[in-house]
This record gives structure tokens, C-alpha cells and sequence, in this order.
């Protein structure tokens, strides 16, 4: 039985701490809704992915093959009686445009019809950073934009009643800081919802251009006022009263913000917190503004949405410069603003350092089946046969960075765009291509294959088929063996493709020499007027079980000349000398056939002949230490520290078991939030989790309050911004492991003596716990995170939780006993460290 389904059974008052679309998905069975659609899109997925999959005997769940046909299927829910939520990111609300605006004008009784639409205005995982309010505006659409955790949790109770009451589909735009990192969260009374029963007149459903401007008229005249009137006197606003002249009118996840901000510049203005953003309470922000003697600023993310509102009241506020790029307030920006527009002292001044960390671009994870793809387009590029590459969204997006793809518009137009290109330049058909993964295939790329057969455009077009949807974390697609239900798919690409009369190609997309020739030739066809499909396929390495990922090659000295062709992955790194070694990164190439063998040209890289099998060291038994009551008189007020590393070191395990320890403190009466990297960080790229609880608001740290940072790579401690979160006397955790990226050299890794001269004055705690590791027998270091956290567990203030405390979160998040006892041990090795 998975955690969220104990939580969806939950009793009302149960306290967890959940991930913003965990604490969502948990609302949505809570609140009563009957099913739920969407599409994989980061920050939205986890909301289906991780948590409603999980209780589909609770509600009718499933993936569409994109946003446009999920809000379809979501309005056939709803049309049939049943309280229905479509899930997608920004960009999805784009693609299923169409059906969202036309929904907006029916008026009809049906089930509740909820839009969940994650934004990322950062960005950290798509490119759009538009403000969506305005577009939902446009179509008379009502808006909600959760600030915290907890409303996550409630607004879908919200969202599902102002739908049924005013019978109009309902937007819940949620922040991807929000929805991606987690707080303390206390569940209601959850609630049974019969679903309505069908109209007797299924001719409601219909727009023609006649019946559309009709209800275009009654949403405008009639639903918005209604709405309007509703928020007013709901929880939707929040005022508070303040001891300082000026005032603020702030939403969604900023408030969270603000309030840390507020509380390290000692300052105590009136503040009026607003979380419906459409219709904005008028009447609210009118008698608000009224009682406010000073300045009135406002703060927002995306764009001026509720400035140009309240504006448009008659009310003279400062927001944000004429010419402003910001869409995301972070600490440090907004603490600077309030400062500059109050004339006031700023106590924080960022810390510039001369030495800069090591560049870690996204890249595709070591053991991806586009490897061999990517290292093959490259030297066609190279040799001028290739000119260009036009791409798309997902995995795909990453082969930038191997000098193998080009070009980005959006999900499925990669081969539109190439074949706008070639319809205009017709001698380029033969030395340019297209490339996309399966998913996006099945979203909207087939529409591209189509039209390349309909206007009989050369060229070639390569479909990367990894089974999965694996840029989101691996959800089924069209494409997958099985649909989410864990049914048997039906539905063949390559059939389908075969069937849009294009000429298929398949190759393995692990044999290097196959995908090389394949390529080539569909290049000299593309060159005779033919239009080729290839279709290279290979699992995700994500979704290959663990003993085809031990590692079954290594280098053989004898034979190596040190020439660093095999310099292409994170599985592999150069000493000084420039010999290659294995790191703890390699996963085999999923047993598929080794890419690094075969680039070799001296045949050094050479199958181990004994049997290797993926099994943690044998360990002894251990004993766990007792838990004892923790007193609270000894506690801070908050507690709070960073963790700095590269992804695949285990950042996120340490974040929960912090999490699982304040549950089991008196920080659970108070307030307990996390942040992690999520979106483009794949293996070997810069991640950072935080931590506070107590007296805390925001996942995002402001600067000079963590008690403690801790740096699991090295040259991590350099990157931009993070010393400055270590509050004065503070203590810094550096670990020495170090880490290369592909096709760098370890000349280029910052100096020892640098990074110590940029520590100096820093209260420094240095430990090796990969050496820790192999101690007992962990010769892959995968323990070296929690070693790390049992350093933690001993320093000053988080020392003053007992180690039983930390014990026993370590017994629950350990999926087996094997694990538990190596985390006891790895635990206990870091408590030890030095003694």
C-alpha cells in the first residue's frame, strides 16, 4: 500500500508534510471528484503520476495522448455528472486552447470541471513564462492561484464547488515552486459528491457561432458578477493588519515569500492576500486601499495582472518597472524592492566570488538510448552531411548539448519546421533532419508525419522511441506496453506511421555502426526525393531493472592510449594523467550494448568476465538508537539548512528524512516546508534542497538563515548564491567527492586551495564519505548521503534531536530491511566521523 493511499484514507486533522501537487491530488479525493485526465508535463505530473494512479478504485484515472484530448475527455466527465480535473503545464493550456475557451461558454448543470494548470515562471522545465491569467480572463474564466501548501490542499474543495455553483469550468494556476516543493499540510473532513445526473437535453452542449455569442453574453453579464460576489466574502482574501503606514496586496505563492521577507526586515505592514485571481475582489482591494496612509505596493508572479487590475480602480500603487523581467520574486528581488521603494537600509549584500563552479549543463542521463544517436549526428555535423537538426520537446531537447540538435519550437513541430524549411530551400532536403521522442510522437508529431506525406516533402525525420514519457519521470504513453490502468496497449507506432504511407525504418539504438548506417542512407534517399521515418529503439534506462544496470565493463591500461573518446558520459571521468576511470554514475548502457566499448578504437574497454550482481555489502546487524523524548526548551525557533550537490547523490532522500524528523518533533505544531531541484536536473547535473521548519513560510531560504549548508560535491559550494544563505556563525558541511562532467577535464575542476581560500573565515566541516562508504563495504558510495546526514544529526542546533529520532525516520522511508541496516550503519559511520 503506497504512503498516498493511507493519506487519501486519512482521518480529518491528519498532519503530513506533502509535495504541493501531492497535498493538490490529496485535496481532489478529499473534496469527492469522480475522475481525473491530463497529460505529463512538468511542473504538473505528479499529481496523476505519483498520487491519484495510486487510488484508482477512488476515482477514474488516466493519461491522454495530449492536453487538448485530455480536456475533451475531461468535458465528457463532466457533461455525464461527474466532478472531473485535467492536469497540464502552461504550455499544454496552449495546445488544448481551443477546447478550454469553448468549454468557458457552456451554461449548462454538469460535474464540476477543474483546469490544474502548473506554471514556471522561473523557467526551470519549459519555455514559457507567460502569464496564463490573462488568456483565462479573456475567455471568462475564473482563476485561483493557491499561496501555500495548505490551500493546494483546500482549493480543490474551492474550485469544485465555485464550478458546480456557477456552471463554469474553474482554473487552478499553481506556482511550480509551490507545486514542486512541500509543507505541513492538515487534511478536512473528507466528502462524498453524488454525481449529477445527465441534462435531459443534450443539445446544451452545443455552440454553434450563434448559441456562443449568447453565452459569451450571460458568462460576462451574469456568471463573472456572481463569482465576483462570492470571493468576496470567501477565504479566497485574507487581510492582515499591520503597525507600519504602508501597505501590500500580494498573491499566490509570493505570500509565502513576502513573509519571510517581512519578518528578516522587522517590518509589520498591512497586507491583503488574494488567491482568486479572476474576477479580482474588487471591493475588497477598494476598502483595503482606503485604510492604508502610505504606499501601497503589490507583488505578483508572471506578469501585472492584479497591478493593471487594481490600477484600473482608480488606485495609485507602485508595482513593478515599466520594463521589469521579473515573473518570479525570489528572496533576494523582492527584499531589494521593498527596500529601494521604502528607502531603506538593505541588510543583504550578495557575496561575489572571483572562482567560478564547474558549468553543468542538462544532459542525457548516463546509459541513455540517444547517446549513440546524438555522438552520430554530431559528426555528420562535423563533416558537413548534416547542416541541421530542428528538435522538440522532452529528452530529445538535451541532445543540444551534444552538438546534435539545433533548433526548439515546441511539442510535435520539430518536422513541421523542417519541412517549412526544405519546401523553401529544396536543396537542403538531403542534409537536414528532424528529431523527436515517441511520446511527443503520439501528442502532435504525427500530424507532422502526415503533412510530410500529404506535401510530399523529402527529408528525414527520426523518431527516438524510449517507450515511455521519460522526461516527466516515466509515465505510459500510446507507445508504452501498457496504459496507466496497467492495461495491454493496442495501439503500434510504427504500424501508425506505416499506415500514414511514410517509409519506416527501425535500428537499435544502442549499435552504434546500425544507427550510423541507417542514417546515412535515409539521407541519400532524402537526397532522391524520399521522405524516411527512423525509428531507433531502446528503454529508458530509468525503466531497466537494477541488475542490467552493474556496471560489467572496465578499462584495460594494458591497452588504452589515453586518446579520451570514450570522454562522453558521466559513467566516466579523467584523472590528471588522463586515464579514464569508471564512476559510480555508469549504468551498463542498460545492458544493451556498451556505447563507450564501442567508440573505443584499441578495444580497452573489456567485458568483466565474472559474474557481477547489483547487491548492497553484506553488513552486520546493528543496533538502532532508542528514541527518547526531545525537550523542547532546547529547540530554536526554526531550523533550516541547504544541501548542495549533483543529481543520482541522493538530495531528495536526505530532504525526507529531515521532513519525517520534524513530524516527530514539536516542529509539527508549527510549520515545516522543502524544496528540491526538479525539471532539467538529470544525472550529474547541480541540484539544491532546503529544509526549515519551526518558524518558517517559504521552501525558498532567505539569505543568512540556514544553520547549516551542506555540500555533497565540492565545487558545488561556489555555485552562485549559496554561501549566502549560511546565517553568521553558521556551519558548512564539504564533502570531497568530486564529480566531472562529459568532456572535461580535470585541470578545469577548481583548485583545492581556492576553494579553501574561498571558505576561510567559515566554520568548516570536511568529511570523505565515500571513503566512509567503502569502510563497511559500500563500494559505490550510495550510502554517502546519509553518512552525511548523521554529521548532521551532531551539529549545533540539530544536535538537539535525539539520534532515535533520526533512527526511526531512517526505519520508515527504508524500503527493506537490507537497506535499513546499510542506512544504520552509513547513519551511525557519519555520527562517528572523526571520534
Amino acid at each position: 500500500m503506497s504512503d498516498f493511499t493511507n493519506m487519501a484514507t486519512s482521518v480529518a486533522g491528519s498532519k503530513y508534510v506533502a509535495q504541493g501537487n501531492e497535498a493538490f491530488a490529496l485535496g481532489v479525493i478529499h473534496a469527492g471528484f469522480h475522475a481525473a485526465d491530463g497529460y505529463p508535463g512538468t511542473p504538473s505530473t505528479e499529481v496523476i503520476d505519483k498520487y491519484l494512479s495510486k487510488v484508482q478504485d477512488e476515482i477514474n484515472v488516466g493519461w491522454s495522448v495530449n492536453e487538448a484530448v485530455a480536456v475533451a475527455v475531461g468535458i465528457g466527465h463532466a457533461i455525464a455528472g461527474f466532478d472531473t480535473v485535467v492536469t497540464m503545464k502552461t504550455p499544454g493550456a496552449f495546445q488544448a486552447g481551443d477546447p478550454i475557451t469553448t468549454s468557458a461558454f457552456y451554461t449548462a448543470e454538469a460535474g464540476a470541471f477543474v483546469l490544474y494548470v502548473a506554471t514556471d515562471y522561473v523557467p526551470s522545465s519549459t519555455q514559457h513564462v507567460i502569464d496564463l491569467k490573462y488568456f483565462f480572463a479573456s475567455a471568462r474564466i475564473p482563476v485561483l492561484e493557491p499561496r501555500d501548501h495548505q490551500e493546494m490542499y483546500d482549493i480543490a474543495f474551492e474550485a469544485a464547488d465555485i464550478s458546480r455553483k456557477f456552471n463554469t469550468p474553474v482554473v487552478v494556476l499553481a506556482s511550480g515552486i509551490l507545486a514542486h516543493s512541500e509543507g505541513l499540510i492538515t487534511t478536512k473532513e473528507s466528502r462524498k459528491i453524488i454525481p449529477r445526473e445527465p441534462g435531459a437535453d443534450m443539445k446544451n452542449w452545443m455552440v454553434m457561432p450563434g448559441i456562443a455569442r449568447k453565452n459569451y453574453n450571460e458568462a460576462t453579464t451574469k456568471r463573472i458578477p456572481a463569482v465576483l460576489e462570492y470571493y468576496e466574502s470567501s477565504q479566497l482574501v485574507t487581510e492582515t493588519e499591520g503597525k507600519d503606514e504602508f501597505g501590500i496586496i500580494i498573491s499566490g505563492e509570493t505570500a509565502m515569500i513576502l513573509k519571510e521577507a517581512l519578518g528578516y526586515l522587522n517590518l509589520e505592514p498591512s497586507v491583503l492576500s488574494i488567491s482568486c485571481l479572476y474576477p479580482v475582489p474588487e471591493k475588497r482591494i477598494t476598502d483595503f486601499c482606503s485604510k492604508i496612509k502610505g504606499k501601497i505596493l503589490v507583488y505578483e508572479d508572471g506578469d501585472r495582472f492584479l497591478e493593471e487590475k487594481v490600477r484600473l480602480l482608480g488606485i495609485e500603487v507602485a508595482g513593478k518597472e515599466k520594463y521589469s523581467v521579473i515573473t518570479n520574486w525570489t528572496p533576494e528581488l523582492l527584499m531589494s524592492d521593498l527596500c529601494v521603494k521604502l528607502g531603506i537600509q538593505c541588510k543583504y549584500e550578495e557575496k561575489k566570488l572571483e572562482i567560478k563552479p564547474l558549468n553543468r549543463p542538462p544532459s542525457i542521463c548516463p546509459g541513455c538510448p540517444y547517446k549513440a544517436f546524438g555522438m552520430t549526428v554530431s559528426s555528420l555535423k562535423k563533416s558537413g552531411k548534416i547542416y541541421a537538426s530542428f528538435g522538440d520537446i522532452g529528452c530529445s531537447t538535451l541532445l543540444y548539448f551534444m552538438n546534435a540538435l539545433d533548433t526548439v519550437l515546441c511539442m510535435g513541430a520539430g518536422d513541421s519546421v523542417r519541412q517549412g524549411f526544405v519546401l523553401s530551400r529544396p536543396e537542403y532536403a538531403h542534409k537536414t533532419i528532424s528529431i523527436i521522442g515517441d511520446s511527443c510522437e503520439c501528442h502532435s508529431g504525427l500530424d507532422s508525419t502526415r503533412n510530410a506525406v500529404f506535401r510530399n516533402t523529402p527529408g528525414v525525420k527520426v523518431v527516438l522511441d524510449n517507450r515511455i514519457t521519460a522526461m516527466t519521470g516515466g509515465q505510459p504513453a500510446p507507445s508504452s506496453p501498457t496504459n496507466l490502468a496497467g492495461i495491454q496497449n493496442k495501439f503500434n507506432m510504427v504500424k501508425a506511421l506505416e499506415a500514414e504511407q511514410a517509409k519506416v525504418v527501425v535500428a537499435n539504438s544502442y549499435n552504434l555502426k546500425e544507427v550510423d548506417k541507417v542514417l546515412k542512407q535515409a539521407l541519400v534517399d532524402a537526397e532522391c526525393g524520399e521522405y524516411t521515418t527512423l525509428v531507433l529503439e531502446g528503454p529508458c534506462i530509468h525503466q531497466v531493472q537494477s541488475k542490467h544496470k552493474v556496471r560489467k565493463v572496465k578499462f584495460n591500461r594494458d591497452k588504452c592510449r589515453r586518446c579520451g573518446k570514450c570522454n562522453m558520459c558521466q559513467g566516466i571521468e579523467f584523472d590528471e594523467d588522463k586515464w579514464p576511470h569508471f564512476t559510480q554514475l555508469c549504468t551498463n548502457c542498460a545492458g544493451q550494448g556498451q556505447v563507450c566499448m564501442q567508440v573505443c578504437p584499441f578495444g580497452a574497454i573489456e567485458l568483466i568476465e565474472e559474474d557481477v550482481k547489483a547487491k548492497m555489502p553484506e553488513i552486520p546487524d546493528v543496533k538502532a538508537a532508542e528514541k527518547s523524548e526531545i525537550n523542547p526548551k532546547l529547540l530554536p525557533d526554526a531550523l533550516r539548512v541547504a544541501v548542495r550537490g549533483i543529481g543520482g547523490q541522493g538530495n531528495l532522500f536526505f530532504g525526507k528524512v529531515l521532513a519525517e524528523v520534524a513530524l516527530n518533533s514539536p516542529y509539527r505544531d508549527i510549520h515545516i516546508v522543502k524544496g528540491d531541484t526538479h525539471g532539467m536536473a538529470q544525472l550529474g547535473g547541480p541540484v539544491i534542497s532546503t529544509f526549515g521548519c519551526g518558524n518558517v513560510h517559504s521552501p525558498v531560504l532567505m539569505p543568512k538563515t540556514a544553520d547549516v549548508i551542506v555540500v555533497m560535491e565540492k565545487s558545488e559550494v561556489l555555485r552562485e548564491g549559496f554561501l549566502d544563505l549560511l546565517k553568521e556563525g553558521g556551519t558548512v558541511i564539504l564533502n570531497s567527492y568530486k564529480a566531472l562532467p562529459p568532456r572535461v577535464s580535470i585541470h578545469d575542476y577548481p583548485k583545492d586551495n581556492d576553494i579553501e581560500a574561498v571558505l576561510e573565515g567559515y566554520k568548516v566541516i570536511r568529511i570523505d564519505a565515500e571513503s566512509v562508504a567503502k569502510s563497511f563495504g559500500d563500494e559505490q558510495g550510495r550510502t554517502s548521503n546519509v553518512i552525511v546526514l548523521g554529521l548532521l544529526s551532531t551539529i549545533e542546533p540539530f544536535d538537539k534531536i535525539p539520534a532515535g529520532v533520526w533512527t526511526e525516520a531512517l526505519m520508515k522511508l527504508s524500503p527493506n530491511e537490507l537497506i535499513y541496516k546499510a542506512n544504520i550503519t552509513a547513519f551511525n559511520g557519519g555520527r562517528n566521523h572523526d571520534k
